[in-house]
């Protein structure tokens, strides 16, 4: 099996990140499926932003938390899209998977519930840190998960019989033959983000990963398609 081209937060050297117009470019550019992170505003509404507050992306010093969705709306003239509007852009018309990342754990009932409302609960999947994917497995017992490492270690016993993943998603740094073939014995699958030169790509390829996210997803696919 080919390893899966995954978009890290759109096509975000063409587009601003986790925007609509980013999600769409990435799967124009053939991704496989297109990774966005989803955190809460004040009022529960579930949308795509990565960073706790608006500034970096936006210039507005505010937390999410503190803003409602049509504040944010407002301060952002419409550009963080609440998380049906990415569903949306990611899998109308196209064959690509949404992955969820959920930096705040307490965006897993919402994200599942949206995922469930749009009817793409087969479709979707979801990464994250432990306390996120603990989370996202309380509220829906069959989401596929792919659990985001920082460290060699294996995972302890525990957490997995809990989590339950599908996937090992590690800092592309941390990945080598004899890690992916650990996995690979353990049934687990094996992804790495974010790698966003041709000569690391082609070393994960090489390591036999499942999945590659990058942020420059048109490279990644014409090198899965030689």
């Amino acid at each position: 099996m080919a390893a899966v081209a995954v978009a890290h937060r759109g096509d975000p050297y063409r587009v601003r990140e986790n925007t609509l117009p980013s999600l769409r470019s990435a799967v124009r550019q053939g991704a496989d499926a297109v990774e966005f992170d989803v955190r809460l505003t004040r009022d529960g509404v579930p949308v795509l932003l990565h960073d706790a507050t608006l500034e970096r992306l936006w210039e507005v010093e505010r937390p999410l938390s503190e803003v409602t969705a049509a504040e944010v709306r407002v301060l952002t003239g419409g550009g963080v899209p609440a998380l049906a509007e990415g569903l949306a852009a990611v899998c109308q018309g196209s064959a690509a998977r949404p992955m969820i990342d959920l930096p705040d754990p307490a965006a897993a009932p919402a994200a599942v519930a949206e995922v469930r409302a749009a009817g793409l609960a087969g479709r979707a999947y979801y990464c994250g840190g432990a306390a996120g994917m603990l989370a996202l497995r309380a509220a829906d017992p069959d989401a596929e998960i792919a659990l985001t490492r920082t460290t060699l270690a294996p995972p302890p016993p525990a957490l997995l019989a809990a989590v339950r993943p599908r996937w090992l998603n590690y800092r592309f740094g941390l990945v080598s033959e004899d890690l992916v073939a650990r996995d690979h014995a353990g049934g687990m699958l094996v992804s790495a983000w974010t790698a966003d030169t041709g000569r690391t790509m082609k070393r994960l390829l090489r390591h036999g990963v499942d999945s590659v996210t990058t942020n420059r997803i048109d490279c990644l696919r014409r090198l899965l398609d030689r």
